[in-house]
């Protein structure tokens, strides 16, 4: 599974804690998800209410999935990717691929792995978006106004056209009918925010983990301990993500802008509309989310 180099053993840890971070995580990330692309939502508490009563505890798995099955390699592909390049530095700086990686190592390795990241993550991440924001509000709202006209106008309700949401019917038929509207380009929308996002992302990310890991690891000990291994990746978590909600709001926005009907032109048109139509309630909003990686 191994050769001098290169290890396989990276990929397969990073597809199970892929695997493991969708389980627990996708229902925060639903919630996450309405909230960023702004639907109305008062607060954190309120959408996850809303959520509940109009689609049931299934409304909080939508497009689960899809995640499961992609999220999985993504992960392995990240975690492996990330691991072998430092491997790869240190053979080329040092002379040995176990040579301890320095600050600027860790530094290229990270920005590079969220650098290859957008390349599978965005259509990925597209899809998910869009499974996830799924939901019968526009129908709802439809039959609400057709009920305010038939009582204005007497006239029926079932004359009343009502433009019901395209739903689609899997990750499949997403994906199919993405690359019919929209072309492959459509796939990778909103991959410039995920640049933005995942390539100082990853290096605040592994960063500070390298440097949790190092400092709660004892002397006398050659690895560090489980305890160690969760805390140092908690802890660099919260810090990345501190960083990197505000090109995750405007990534979310831009990959549901086809069901919202918003019209973003790109990553700084997305970023103005935002801060116009919403300012700080933008930026209060964004300490409220968290999501997995």
């Amino acid at each position: 599974m191994t050769s001098k180099n290169f290890r396989l053993d990276d990929f397969i840890a990073g597809w199970i804690g892929g695997a493991s971070s969708v389980v627990v995580g996708h229902p925060l990330d639903t919630v996450k998800t309405r909230l960023q692309t702004g639907n109305g939502y008062q607060n954190t508490l309120h959408c996850i209410l809303t959520i509940y009563r109009k689609e049931t505890v299934m409304g909080f798995f939508k497009g689960m999935s899809f995640p499961l099955a992609s999220i999985t390699v993504y992960n392995s592909v990240v975690f492996g990717f990330f691991s072998n390049t430092q491997r790869l530095i240190s053979k080329y700086r040092y002379g040995d691929g176990w040579h301890p990686c320095g600050m600027l190592d860790l530094t290229v390795a990270s920005m590079l792995t969220g650098l290859m990241s957008v390349g599978l993550g965005a259509p990925v991440d597209l899809v998910k978006i869009r499974l996830q924001m799924q939901t019968q509000t526009v129908l709802a709202e439809n039959l609400q106004l057709a009920g305010n006209v038939s009582n204005g106008t007497n006239i029926p309700l079932r004359s009343v056209h009502i433009p019901n949401q395209r739903l689609y019917r899997g990750p499949i038929h997403c994906i199919s009918s993405i690359l019919q509207t929209e072309g492959i380009q459509g796939l990778y929308r909103g991959a410039g925010a995920m640049i933005l996002r995942d390539v100082p992302g990853y290096a605040l990310y592994f960063i500070p983990y390298a440097i949790f890991c190092n400092l709660l690891t004892p002397s006398t000990s050659s690895s560090p301990h489980p305890c160690t291994i969760w805390l140092a990746g908690g802890l660099a978590g919260s810090i990345s993500w501190l960083t990197a909600t505000p090109a995750d709001v405007v990534k979310s926005r831009m990959q549901a802008d086809a069901q919202l009907q918003r019209k973003y032109n790109g990553v700084l048109h997305c970023i103005i509309q935002s801060y116009r139509t919403e300012g700080a309630e933008v930026g209060n909003d964004m300490l409220q989310q968290k999501t997995y990686m």
